[in-house]
């Protein structure tokens, strides 16, 4: 989490390719649309967010995304829905200008996600359209596989 992409460089197995920012997403067929892969990016926004936080990280950052996961997503949510999601659900749990609520906008920014502005307000989760693949996040940058 604290810098994908270096968990291996082996002459067999090659390098670790997991990307840690948006430039580097990988476009693939495989692995479901490279979830595996991709991955990298949301877990050092994690990693970014809790170590700027600071303490146990289960108090607030996982208080944080585990509301994001468990009721603002959408079966087709990307990253950027996500980052949104975290960024709403640490201004309810924290306040809204909060700094908790700062630290985690700006991790994403420093992964590739910037959030937008109407995602820092958290008075309400926000109303699912019915057609819901205009919510899908789309990468900012990509990298062919």
């Amino acid at each position: 989490m604290k810098a994908p992409g270096t968990a291996y460089d082996d002459p067999v197995l090659g390098r670790d390719p997991q990307p840690a920012h948006m430039r580097d997403y990988v476009v693939t067929t495989d692995d479901n649309g490279g979830v595996h892969i991709n991955s990298g990016i949301p877990n050092h926004a994690l990693y970014l967010t809790s170590t700027a936080i600071g303490g146990e990280p289960w108090m607030r950052t996982g208080r944080i995304w585990y509301r994001a996961l468990t009721q603002k997503l959408f079966a087709q949510a990307g990253f950027l829905d996500f980052a949104a999601a975290t960024v709403s659900a640490a201004g309810e749990l924290f306040g809204s200008g909060s700094s908790v609520q700062s630290i985690i906008a700006d991790a994403w920014s420093a992964v590739g996600l910037p959030v937008p502005a109407q995602a820092k307000k958290s008075a309400a989760p926000r109303a699912l359209p019915s057609n819901r693949t205009k919510w899908r996040s789309r990468p900012l940058a990509r990298r062919k596989a």
